[in-house]
């Protein structure tokens, strides 16, 4: 057997990671440190990340586009309302740049068919793209100003829908989860084409989308609202989206509900 036969020498995927300009944030070290741990995740569980924020020029945003085997699009702040056709109404500052970007590379992703993951604005992202969009407020779903203490990260309760692909992926049907948002996706504003995977209460009335996956069981499109990144306030459980995202890239999904 030679070595490239063995497992532990099989290629790593290249994962793109849509991210936020650290250079326009208020802190930029510790933006620097939040998009680390998206990059840290993934190489964790076996992938090669290839970053990209706004200050990449065309060229290189085309190329990782094409050699990429997946798209993560990570957290950020707002949307601008414009994209889903309505004025701000409790929405706050967005960033073009970044909603650009992360449009371009989700219809590149799209086009291509690979495995497509959302975390926190990145689910937001997905549902907006794919034709939703957004409750611009909700209350108590913030947690305290990063880097929190692991203690100090809000929670709540994340229900998983039985018989969805993501419920299979994980093994469970309720996790606590940690929350860092203030805008969410509610059924109403669910888009075409995506299903509810997993929701939790809200003092509005509707329960919110906190977890979501393509309606196409041959498509791999998964998102989360909360951070599995922040594994010092995460289940352990929400390993398993990691792992499956990294194995579907890599062209040898496990079980995963399906698709690939």
């Amino acid at each position: 057997m030679t070595s490239e036969t063995l497992p532990d020498q099989r290629r790593r995927p290249r994962i793109v990671v849509t991210l936020s300009n650290p250079e326009r944030a208020r802190n930029p070290g510790v933006a620097e440190g939040k998009n680390g741990r998206y990059l840290d995740a993934l190489r964790h569980h076996g992938a090669s990340p290839l970053p990209l924020d706004d200050r990449a020029p065309a060229a290189t945003r085309h190329r990782a586009l094409v050699e990429a085997d997946g798209l993560l699009i990570t957290g950020g702040v707002d949307i601008d309302p414009v994209r889903y056709g309505e004025p701000a109404r409790g929405s706050g500052p967005s960033d073009a740049a970044r909603d650009a970007l992360d449009e371009e590379a989700y219809r590149a992703a799209s086009a291509r068919g690979i495995p497509i993951l959302g975390i926190c604005r990145g689910l937001q992202a997905i549902n907006v793209f794919a034709g939703g969009a957004l409750v611009q407020h909700v209350e108590h779903h913030e947690s305290p100003a990063y880097p929190e203490r692991a203690a100090d990260a809000t929670r709540h309760e994340l229900r998983m829908l039985a018989g969805t692909r993501l419920a299979r992926m994980l093994g469970t049907d309720r996790l606590e989860v940690n929350s860092f948002h203030h805008q969410a996706v509610d059924l109403p504003r669910l888009a075409p084409g995506l299903r509810v995977a997993g929701t939790t209460a809200h003092d509005g009335g509707e329960p919110l989308v906190e977890a979501l996956e393509s309606a196409d069981p041959e498509r791999w499109l998964f998102a989360v609202q909360c951070h599995p990144e922040r594994i010092e306030s995460s289940p352990p459980e929400l390993a398993a989206l990691w792992e499956a995202f990294v194995a579907a890239a890599s062209g040898s999904p496990r079980d995963d509900g399906g698709g690939g």
